[in-house]
């Protein structure tokens, strides 16, 4: 089973950054499409974005053109840079295979101030 840890969140104000860090445990990382997921209080989890082994990437509509996801197989790692944040990007991110998830890490509190 992998073991997910995400790290980098934060609180920021409307128009910052933060770059969230996920560390996968586990060789089948490197042949898995990964994601960052988020869930916002009162709301479904929703994808954001994933990146494919090969380092295609896809993203909501939401977060297109703010938001970069990437990876390093090497170290087993998946990033999301996220700029331009908005007060509606306040969520719980988690990152994950995509599809077919595996155990949820804690997730990591990214809050954004108007």
């Amino acid at each position: 089973q992998v073991q997910l840890v995400e790290s980098g969140g934060g609180l920021v104000q409307a128009g910052g950054s933060l770059r969230l860090s996920c560390a996968a445990s586990g060789s089948i990382f490197n042949f898995s499409t990964m994601g960052w997921y988020r869930q916002a209080p009162g709301k479904q989890r929703e994808l954001v974005a994933g990146v494919s082994s090969g380092g295609s990437t896809v993203y909501a509509d939401s977060v297109k053109g703010r938001f970069t996801i990437s990876r390093d197989n090497a170290k087993s790692m998946v990033y999301l840079q996220m700029n331009s944040l908005k007060p509606d990007d306040t969520a719980v991110y988690s990152c994950n295979r995509v599809p077919g998830v595996w155990r949820w890490g804690q997730g990591t509190q990214v809050t954004v101030s108007s």
